[in-house]
């Protein structure tokens, strides 16, 4: 006779699982929202630096937080373009309301706004991948790194292509002790950590190397 027991433990760990999709996903659509109408309410409001740390920063830290906690690579790629979709639907719905409808209130340009969601998403991803716990893990928590550092970088640096004189020193200091902070939380193990670090520092330093070389006229770039 076929056994046709029923094992509840596995369907209370389905449902279990869905639940946690579904507030997952609802999650970061509010999030998505909340940061989009906060952002544009703080623009030009207050101190200045307010401003430069929220854009882009907080958008991201929403990106790696939603990819680091989603379910699986599906999830990740879902609920990180779900999150970057809201804030921007709610940050040009805020600027609607303003009297100054544009699509270009991310990114400053429609190139900009292309590419704020494709780093968004990408680090989304990247975040999931730190969950891993070989060198593939270090490898995706030294990127991380190396994106806000190089950005850092290239707001505080003169001649570079998004320099702001206001934003030395107080936002970069603030920023760049914020990013090796978050480097070693993504990492659960010292050795990881370590690693995570080392690649960050390497690639943004070589990195920085190269777009000051371009920069310069060092190496010649043609378009």
């Amino acid at each position: 006779m076929n056994d046709t027991s029923i094992d509840y433990a596995d369907l209370a760990e389905y449902d279990r699982r869905q639940l946690c999709i579904e507030r997952h996903l609802l999650a970061a659509f509010l999030g998505g929202i909340a940061v989009g109408l906060t952002g544009m309410l703080l623009a030009g409001k207050g101190p200045g630096w307010i401003g430069q740390i929220y854009d882009p920063y907080v958008y991201l830290v929403l990106a790696l937080a939603v990819g680091a906690t989603a379910s699986g690579f599906g999830w990740a790629l879902l609920t990180t373009f779900l999150a970057t979709a809201s804030t921007l639907v709610a940050a040009m719905g805020a600027s609607a309301l303003s009297g100054d409808l544009a699509f270009d209130v991310i990114g400053g340009s429609a190139a900009g706004l292309n590419w704020t969601i494709v780093l968004l998403v990408g680090l989304g991803l990247l975040a999931y991948a730190t969950r891993r716990d070989d060198v593939w893990g270090d490898l995706a928590a030294g990127t991380i790194g190396v994106v806000l550092t190089v950005d850092v970088v290239d707001r505080v640096t003169p001649g570079f292509i998004d320099n702001e004189r206001s934003f030395w020193p107080g936002p970069a200091v603030v920023v760049g002790l914020l990013s090796v902070a978050l480097v070693f939380l993504l990492r659960r193990k010292a050795r990881g950590r370590i690693c995570a670090v080392a690649l960050s520092a390497m690639f943004a330093g070589l990195f920085t190397a190269c777009l000051a070389a371009i920069v310069s006229g060092w190496i010649p770039l043609t378009v």
